[in-house]
């Protein structure tokens, strides 16, 4: 639907150019940089429901452009473009897996961290279990989910539980925050340790119940376009769309702190 959408509003603007009309006026908030072709976007998985929102929003700014995005844990996405994988566009987690495209040159320039995010503790609705602090994972019968280390809710899960000298043995160490925050809407944990904007994106089947220690594991969130980008142009125009007001409107809607 994208795509064929896209292929119209393509078609639309030759036909006005063609007439020597300026065409419409971009809607609020798009780059209206005239730029055009496939931009493809490799971003961790907490960015899922904000970036697919203003992946839309750029398209109709910019007819003729279609995003295209990969979602995954941002230690697997480092691994796909340092071994090739096409992309115009990387948005990391943590600026640890950052680096790992930048020490292998695949970054165009520096990273710019353009939000942070930290932890909750994502429970069914209703918390029948009555969790109210990070404490109350230990307890021997609670099964908990937690992200694997390497992947950066994961890091930032063992920060916070070290920080409020907390041991558990989770249940299941998942590869992205997305999978974590599944076993506690299919009801197979009790509890998660996921994201402030991942439990707010599925409130209508859980709760975020907040805990001090993730102050001490706010995670950053790096953005950069890539040194083999297919589409440069459009890449550069995306992710200026990301650090515009309008981009930091819709992220801070999700519950991303915004610089």
């Amino acid at each position: 639907m994208r795509a064929a959408a896209a292929a119209l509003a393509a078609a639309v603007a030759l036909t006005l150019a063609a007439c020597g009309s300026d065409g419409p006026a971009a809607p609020a908030g798009g780059s209206g940089g005239g730029v055009t072709g496939d931009v493809t976007v490799f971003a961790a998985a907490s960015l899922t429901e904000s970036f697919n929102r203003l992946g839309e929003e750029f398209e109709a700014a910019n007819p003729g452009t279609t995003v295209t995005f990969n979602f995954a844990g941002s230690s697997a996405l480092a691994t796909q473009i340092t071994q090739g994988a096409p992309a115009d566009v990387f948005a990391a987690a943590s600026p640890a897996t950052m680096q790992t495209v930048v020490d292998a040159g695949d970054a165009d320039g520096a990273p710019t961290v353009f939000v942070k995010n930290q932890l909750v503790i994502a429970v069914p609705r209703g918390n029948p279990r009555g969790i109210a602090a990070l404490g109350d994972l230990s307890k021997a019968d609670l099964k908990v989910a937690l992200c694997a280390e390497q992947v950066p809710c994961g890091a930032a899960a063992s920060k916070a539980l070290a920080a409020a000298g907390v041991k558990l043995t989770p249940v299941t160490l998942e590869q992205d925050v997305k999978a974590a925050l599944q076993k506690v809407r299919l009801g197979e944990v009790d509890a998660a340790l996921v994201y402030r904007t991942d439990a707010r994106a599925a409130a209508a089947e859980v709760e975020g119940v907040e805990f001090p220690e993730s102050a001490q594991a706010v995670n950053d969130y790096p953005i950069v376009v890539l040194k083999n980008a297919p589409n440069k142009a459009a890449a550069q125009a995306f992710l200026a769309f990301v650090q515009s007001a309008r981009g930091r409107a819709v992220l801070g809607e999700a519950g991303f702190q915004v610089p």
